[in-house]
């Protein structure tokens, strides 16, 4: 299994719902663009994050030193985004790629991350979180995809339960809640492995 991991928005919680299917899945993991936090990269994050021995983390094809948008993170770098170089990693074993912000911010002056996503022709776990506001990025987000014929598997909300919003989004989109992430006060391997196992019988549902 090879699959996406975007978000709504920016801070969402993707690299936590990340280092968790990565877990799972005893994954490998690739983050195409780091923007900003060189030295506590996404990448270091799930990686100490995980426990298992298996998972293999492919490097970035860019890193920018600036936590901004990619595009605009690149062009202080004095560098473009060229989509040629953004490959996704060969490997026999499953491959989580996590996305850097939401699905239409900018690779470069014309690219979107979700045109790439659609190059890529893999499919997409969105990574919800519950504010004002969060329905319709969300149900944006899901129809960005369907217009482009992406497929999305479901969706993993983060942080604190709000019933009333996560209904309406899973009733008009017709996704599955694939599962949901508590608003904890410190991350362990521990706990990433506890979100591990309850999501992976998802996960394998989606293989069968």
């Amino acid at each position: 299994m090879k699959l996406i991991i975007a978000g709504i928005s920016t801070e969402i919680g993707k690299t936590v719902v990340s280092a968790i299917i990565v877990e799972a899945l005893q994954a490998d993991y690739w983050k195409p663009v780091q923007s900003g936090a060189l030295e506590d990269s996404d990448t270091e994050t799930v990686r100490n994050l995980i426990s298992n021995p298996r998972s293999h983390f492919h490097p970035e094809a860019y890193r920018l030193r600036e936590p901004l948008s990619p595009h605009a993170a690149a062009e202080i770098d004095g560098v473009t985004i060229d989509m040629k170089k953004l490959i996704v990693p060969q490997t026999d074993n499953h491959l989580v790629v996590e996305l850097a912000g939401g699905l239409l911010v900018p690779l470069n002056n014309r690219d979107l991350n979700i045109d790439w996503v659609q190059r890529s022709g893999l499919p997409v776990v969105l990574v919800s979180r519950n504010y004002l506001g969060s329905i319709n990025h969300t149900l944006l987000s899901i129809e960005a995809c369907r217009t482009r014929e992406i497929p999305v598997l479901g969706i993993v909300f983060n942080g604190p339960e709000v019933v009333a919003s996560e209904s309406v989004i899973l009733g008009i989109s017709g996704l599955y809640c694939l599962g949901r992430v508590a608003q904890e006060r410190v991350l362990t391997k521990a706990i990433i492995g506890q979100y591990a196992e309850k999501l992976l019988p998802q996960l394998n549902s989606m293989r069968a």
